[in-house]
């Protein structure tokens, strides 16, 4: 009996703090804003009615010892690389009723997945914009020694007026001197670099690529190497029969945004751009900024 009512307290508990009004630690809970796999984002607040915004562990990974490090792993590095425009603000991390939790600036913004997903006009009046900030972050988690390795619509807010933040660092790995093999080879398949799907040696090339297909998706809709399982995908990547320019899904894209695209998406990893400083000269000019 006093198993079964600890039991129930707990998930009492739980139930409290994934209810908005609710509280969790020393915040209270006011707007579920996204759920991932491994975390959630809360709009909440403190007790002097400042917003934040706080990504909590799913309760469910409180004994996973490889989802809490990498939990952490991001913590830390963000609050080392935070100071940037083009990067999501870090206040805090710790833990809190027995959930890991890091605490982030509030800001008005969807993910772009979510802005493709219903073709939202901010898209089209902020392209240039989002292109080139998409590119700033990147090369500025690269100057600072780490490649992001799960670059993607979803981890990147555009604020409202048309403003990038890019989040989540669970997975990034120091950037290595030279392509080094992975241990695990975590990530999102449709924005691998063929390299990255074939567990072969890796470096920060394969978040070139992973810019590519997003830029690719932002400018025509469509993903460059659609496939529903890894296998597919990678079968499209080594195999360019079927593959479409931007330019033939879209004619309005300009020849030169077209041609940074290619570079980037290109299967061998020495015949795309070394260095994101190279790609943001070549975007601006594109772009004309």
């Amino acid at each position: 009996m006093l198993l079964d009512g600890a039991m129930a307290r707990e998930a009492q508990s739980i139930s409290d703090a994934n209810a908005p009004g609710g509280r969790y630690g020393r915040f209270y809970l006011q707007e579920l804003l996204n759920s991932g796999g491994m975390a959630e984002i809360w709009l909440v607040t403190d007790a002097k009615g400042k917003a934040f915004a706080l990504r909590r562990m799913h309760h469910r990974y409180r004994f996973n010892l490889l989802a809490r490090r990498r939990f952490v792993q991001g913590c830390e590095l963000l609050s080392q690389i935070h100071n940037h425009e083009n990067i999501v603000g870090y206040i805090e991390h710790g833990r809190a009723e027995g959930t890991l939790y890091l605490l982030m600036e509030y800001i008005e913004a969807s993910s772009l997945k979510e802005l493709y997903a219903k073709q939202d006009p901010l898209l089209q009046e902020n392209v240039a914009q989002i292109l080139l900030d998409m590119a700033a972050s990147l090369e500025h988690l690269h100057e600072n020694g780490y490649m992001h390795l799960d670059f993607k619509p979803e981890n990147v807010l555009v604020t409202r007026n048309g403003h990038v933040r890019l989040i989540d660092f669970d997975i990034a790995q120091p950037l290595p001197d030279k392509p080094k093999r992975m241990s695990k080879n975590p990530g999102t398949p449709a924005y691998m670099a063929p390299e990255q799907l074939q567990h072969l040696p890796i470096d920060g090339r394969v978040d070139v690529f992973a810019y590519g297909v997003s830029a690719y998706e932002l400018l025509t809709y469509q993903k460059p190497f659609p496939g529903e399982t890894p296998g597919e995908i990678l079968s499209k990547h080594l195999n360019r029969a079927s593959f479409m320019t931007p330019r033939q899904h879209n004619p309005d894209i300009p020849a030169a945004m077209e041609k940074v695209i290619l570079k980037c998406l290109e299967p061998d990893p020495d015949d795309r751009y070394p260095f994101f400083s190279v790609l943001n000269r070549d975007l601006k000019a594109a772009l004309y900024v």
